[in-house]
């Protein structure tokens, strides 16, 4: 089975998504998500200049080989750019091979460990009215675990939280990613916000009561002592797990973090590879690891990753907001259903027009995902329909503190 082709799609239906597109001399069509939010096309050219030449003519059941062709090959490692080019292929090759072999592609992980994957979804709100009416929402909707962001008094825009509404738009909707020409910018204020988000879950619970799993994304803006105290205030509202607390490329911070609180730790979206944990396994810092196979080389690189997690008592908690396309996400799901020490996915469904160009076989029920049954990963791609969403460019905020210094945002 030779691959005869390899195109890259870009289309934006409701945001923009990058797609690698094999097909093979046998007529089958594997499909890879490559996209990088905000730099989308730093991965097209990647794919379109340097890797679709490699791969027209190759084995396409030859993935390890190919996975490591494009790694060691590149001599420049890692990064997010050649690790979710990788990601693209290595996808796009999983999903041909499972065709191929006429079964749904997490059979071929080794079949499923569970009935469906628990999945979280995002609620928020600019008051705790807002708040709690999301929070409704998404209980209704089927949700059994909820991430809680909330506006902060006194600071404007928040990560996570809209400050503007279209009429009839859901409160909670949130894309942060702005379709114009420059980054927009942000204020934000720490202490501020350690002050006010314990008040914000001890609301929570008092109205949802103690049973309900509640996560929350710190969002790299804390340095390791104000992330210690988050963490430590946090403790009597039992969170599932605190994301992202401090700026991950300090990795020993961590240590501080841990000394000071029990509440669970997630981190990773920004990491993308298996050598970017060692410190963090191998000293048990973190509790949930939250790469994606969009952006850590593919299933082949995160499954690498995750079974380095499994040895240190670590589960998966793989990002899956809107930035990973339907395709990214059906392979998080086959993942997540084959590997054992799954934890939970984060999970925000795509608006309706992306439909328009990704059809998808997986569901969401009773507050569980499944990937489907049909063969491969079970997304189609319509690339006529694609073409009438064309790229726009986008950028994700800047945060800035009141006296303008830039901040992680």
């Amino acid at each position: 089975m030779r691959i005869a082709s390899a195109e890259v799609v870009v289309t934006s239906p409701g945001r923009n998504f990058v797609t690698l597109r094999l097909t093979t001399d046998e007529g089958l069509v594997g499909l890879g998500d490559g996209t990088l939010n905000g730099r989308e096309l730093a991965v097209v050219a990647y794919l379109r200049d340097h890797v679709a030449p490699l791969l027209v003519g190759r084995d396409a059941h030859r993935i390890e080989d190919t996975w490591q062709l494009l790694h060691r090959g590149a001599y420049w490692r890692r990064g997010p750019v050649t690790m979710t080019a990788i990601a693209a292929v290595d996808v796009a090759l999983w999903d041909l091979k499972a065709k191929a072999a006429g079964m749904p592609l997490y059979q071929l992980l080794g079949g499923a460990s569970r009935s469906g994957l628990l999945a979280y979804g995002h609620a928020s709100g600019r008051d705790t009215e807002e708040l709690f009416d999301s929070i409704r929402h998404h209980l209704d909707e089927g949700f059994r675990a909820i991430r809680v962001q909330t506006s902060i008094p006194g600071v404007g825009s928040v990560y996570g939280v809209s400050s503007v509404r279209a009429a009839g738009e859901r409160a909670d909707h949130y894309e942060p990613a702005v379709r114009a020409g420059l980054s927009i910018e942000e204020g934000w204020d720490t202490r501020a916000y350690l002050r006010h988000v314990p008040t914000v879950f001890e609301a929570v619970r008092s109205e949802f009561g103690a049973e309900l799993p509640l996560l929350h994304d710190g969002h790299h803006r804390m340095t390791p002592i104000q992330a210690a105290r988050l963490g430590r205030d946090l403790e009597p509202y039992d969170l599932f797990w605190l994301e992202d607390c401090t700026p991950i490329e300090d990795q020993e911070a961590l240590r501080l973090v841990r000394q000071h609180t029990v509440t669970p730790l997630a981190v990773g979206e920004v990491l993308s590879s298996v050598w970017d944990y060692q410190t963090l396994l191998r000293e048990r810092l973190v509790d949930y690891v939250r790469s994606s196979v969009t952006h850590t080389g593919g299933i082949t690189g995160l499954r690498r990753l995750l079974d380095l997690a499994a040895l240190h008592g670590a589960r998966s908690g793989m990002h899956g907001a809107t930035d990973i396309s339907p395709v990214g996400m059906a392979a998080a799901l086959h993942l997540g259903l084959a590997i054992h020490n799954f934890g939970i996915q984060e999970y925000m469904p795509h608006p309706e027009v992306t439909g328009k160009v990704f059809g998808t076989s997986f569901t969401f029920a009773d507050g569980l995902l499944h990937p489907g049954d049909e063969v491969g990963l079970g997304v189609d791609l319509d690339v006529a329909a694609a073409e009438r969403f064309p790229y726009e460019p986008a950028y994700l905020p800047v945060a800035r503190l009141a006296d303008g210094t830039v901040h992680d945002w």
